[in-house]
């Protein structure tokens, strides 16, 4: 088997990631692979914590785009990120990976508050937590909540999950010369202004040296490979 590099991971899973080729929701497929991903890191004896976004089910900005108020939809799309969190919890358990959710807005029903101590104590046990409802704050992106609790829970890398293999010098969907940029600078992303995650949290990460690897989630083994210290996708470190 081979060694892990990194003890304790944050892995950052957009909503539309669950959807698959469908145009709204959850596809049944994808969350089952998703575990399957996941459960592959986990067997090497990896801690992982994952935080989970909403835009398959209801995007807070786009919403506000429609006159909506930004803190109700914003809230809205933090409700989104439970029933995604509660969907993969689900799928992990179905095969035999113990899970916890915790949420940032307090739900006691259906997951746990967001409690520091609790989180690590659950890592270390070898479960894997699900981190819900962003930050609980409005204005607030799923991608600031996972380095948020990447930093809170001393993760020693970020995972964001995409639907494209890294960072490109240029669109690859428009631009066919576009070329994969292996390894960035945190300062380099602010600069040129690479969408890759909001500019709050790339600013955190690169505050605070938290690195950060774009990969395609669709690449099964992935995950695994990185973990094990492998070149995939892009880097993004100080």
């Amino acid at each position: 088997m081979a060694t892990p590099k990194y003890r304790r991971i944050v892995l950052k899973l957009s909503g539309e990631a669950l959807m698959g080729d469908q145009s709204f929701g959850i596809a049944p497929d994808i969350i089952q692979y998703v575990a399957d991903e996941i459960r592959s890191v986990t067997a090497m004896g990896v801690e992982v914590a994952v935080v989970v976004g909403g835009g398959n089910i209801f995007r807070g900005i786009a919403a506000s785009s429609y006159n909506m108020d930004r803190a109700s939809a914003d809230h809205m799309g933090m409700l989104a990120t439970v029933i995604n969190s509660l969907a993969l919890q689900d799928a992990m358990e179905q095969k035999g990976v113990v899970t916890r959710v915790q949420t940032a807005i307090s739900m006691h029903e259906v997951a746990e508050p967001y409690i520091l101590r609790r989180a690590v104590r659950h890592l270390e046990k070898g479960r894997v937590v699900i981190f819900a409802a962003g930050t609980g704050n409005p204005y607030f992106t799923t991608d600031t909540a996972a380095v948020l609790r990447g930093q809170e829970v001393h993760a020693e890398i970020l995972l964001k999950a995409t639907k494209v293999s890294g960072l490109y010098t240029a669109d690859p969907v428009v631009h066919s010369d576009a070329e994969l940029i292996p390894e960035i600078s945190y300062m380099e992303v602010l600069e040129r202004q690479l969408r890759v995650m909001d500019m709050t949290a790339i600013s955190l990460a690169m505050d605070n040296d938290l690195p950060l690897v774009v990969f395609n989630l669709s690449d099964a083994g992935s995950m695994k490979r990185i973990v094990c210290g492998e070149t995939v996708g892009s880097l993004i470190r100080n």
